[in-house]
């Protein structure tokens, strides 16, 4: 028998010259394991759940109150994936957010993937804010649907879009966060459920980075006004996955349709408990997010201190971006806060548009005040 001689395959030229160029343009990024003994100003960890205790030990008596026989799913939720807990937790998500229905995804990416792309039909159309995450984007580039944007939080831009389409699409779905992840600033939700309730519109809410930061409730408000919401675990709450509240007939549309959803395995029981945990203790605590967004006001104030607010984008959010521009510059002044002691992390183009690099400070209910006096003390030299 002839041997088979071993021959490295060829990386193709083409994806070689994208990395080459990421690489020339400054923007090429690898993966780094953050630095524990840096003072934390990149997590998403916003009320610092990920280290609770009590929430843990929460999860575990949830395990044994529905005798867990299997650390995962063992299969997708049509199949054997749909376990009594999963479920019960869904029937509770439901009730906090006074929905019909609560549907659980593997990632908020998942579920804006899965949602946008199932819902809009050849004969809808989709207007988004032109600053949207990538995942409303990639949703909706999988959807046959026709899509415009609109101005950023421009509202008075969405309802002359809305105006002009108004009788040429049978739905129009009209999507937006309520905060946004790489500025921070939030959309005035009430005012934009009005618009589109004036217009006939639906309306899908992505609310990953505002649930537990600018409110512990869950805007409960909301109702059924609105026809999706999107909310994730990978924030506030220090887990892993989101879920989708709206309709019954939305759940059992996307049980149906959603191929992110349905061609999947479950979360795990693991997974599911602490998720519980920490929403639970979200809805029945409130000192973690007293302290958030008292640390949220202090920065603010400490900006101004330092002559600072003109660099940021203004924002009540736990999201606080100085924009500085420049691939190259940006990732230098981070490396010098990360001497420093300071893990803040440098946004680059493309995720954010040429020009708008900028440095995110994430802000979390475990900062101290002399954490921040110290960050943008040094930041202030950095500029000025």
């Amino acid at each position: 028998m002839k041997k088979i001689q071993s021959l490295k395959l060829k990386f193709p030229k083409t994806l070689q010259k994208k990395i080459d160029r990421r690489k020339d343009e400054g923007s090429f990024r690898a993966l780094k394991i953050s630095d524990p003994t840096l003072v934390d100003f990149s997590s998403n960890d916003y009320l610092g759940f990920s280290k609770k205790q009590s929430i843990s030990e929460f999860a575990q008596d949830k395990l044994k109150e529905y005798s867990r026989q299997l650390h995962g799913a063992s299969g997708s939720r049509l199949l054997s994936g749909n376990y009594p807990l999963i479920k019960d937790f869904e029937i509770y998500l439901a009730k906090q957010y006074d929905a019909e229905s609560a549907l659980v995804f593997n990632s908020g990416y998942d579920a804006n993937l899965g949602l946008i792309s199932s819902v809009a039909q050849s004969h809808d159309l989709i207007l988004y804010d032109e600053l949207s995450h990538a995942s409303i984007r990639d949703g909706i580039s999988l959807s046959p649907a026709r899509s415009y944007k609109f101005k950023h939080n421009n509202l008075k831009d969405l309802e002359a879009k809305l105006s002009k389409f108004q009788n040429q699409f049978e739905t129009i779905y009209v999507i937006t966060e309520h905060v946004f992840s790489m500025d921070g600033d939030e959309v005035e939700v009430e005012a934009a459920i009005e618009v589109c309730e004036t217009y006939g519109a639906c309306f899908i809410l992505d609310e990953a980075h505002a649930i537990g930061t600018l409110s512990n409730t869950g805007y409960r408000d909301y109702g059924n006004k609105i026809f999706a919401r999107i909310i994730t675990f990978g924030k506030s709450f220090g887990s892993h996955g989101a879920f989708i509240v709206g309709s019954q007939d939305l759940q059992d549309y996307l049980i149906n349709f959603a191929k992110s959803f349905i061609y999947t395995t479950a979360p795990g029981q693991d997974t599911i408990a602490r998720n519980w945990a920490a929403h639970d203790y979200l809805r029945t605590e409130s000192q973690d997010f007293e302290s958030l967004r008292s640390i949220i006001s202090y920065f603010l104030d400490t900006l101004k201190t330092h002559n600072l607010a003109s660099y940021f984008i203004e924002s009540n959010s736990a999201i606080q971006s100085c924009v500085i521009g420049g691939n190259q510059k940006v990732k230098t002044i981070s490396k010098q806060l990360q001497t420093e002691g300071f893990d803040v992390r440098a946004i680059l183009s493309p995720t954010v548009p040429e020009g708008k690099e900028r440095l995110r400070f994430c802000l979390h209910s475990y900062n101290t005040e002399a954490e921040i006096s110290k960050s943008l003390s040094k930041l202030s030299k950095l500029l000025n």
